[in-house]
């Protein structure tokens, strides 16, 4: 389940960063992702929750983040980073169906694989501190 998790995560940051670079749309991208890769069917399905969720509620994803990163506007984060926070905290706070931890250290992993050098570092802290408020709150 994990590694179907996995896959989707990096499908449904792929696609929402180039319809954040380019203007695509992000379903679409997404089935051109999911056809040259050979998607499982779940980890798809999964991908588009994602990415439904993640636009829904972007407005509120991207407040959280001005919330917590505050000396990094939104509009100024990379569309990597700006991407990969977004998914995690939609994760975290909205979805509540991935542990906490489990969804900080994968926003971690693709921030690795994906951001600049600093990128993990830095999606890390703002989700360790909102990880700390969620954590406190229950």
């Amino acid at each position: 389940m994990a590694h179907v998790r996995r896959k989707a995560r990096i499908a449904a940051l792929q696609a929402l960063f180039e319809s954040d670079s380019s203007g695509h749309d992000p379903f679409r991208a997404l089935e051109w992702i999911a056809a040259e890769r050979s998607l499982p069917d779940e980890a798809l399905s999964y991908a588009r929750d994602l990415i439904n969720g993640v636009i829904k509620n972007r407005d509120r994803l991207d407040s959280t983040i001005e919330a917590y990163a505050p000396s990094w506007p939104v509009n100024q984060l990379s569309p990597v980073d700006r991407n990969i926070l977004r998914l995690a905290i939609y994760e975290i706070l909205m979805e509540n169906k991935v542990p906490l931890k489990a969804a900080i250290n994968e926003a971690v992993e693709l921030a690795k694989i994906f951001g600049s050098n600093n990128s993990s570092r830095f999606i890390n802290g703002v989700l360790g501190s909102i990880g700390q408020i969620q954590v406190n709150s229950r």
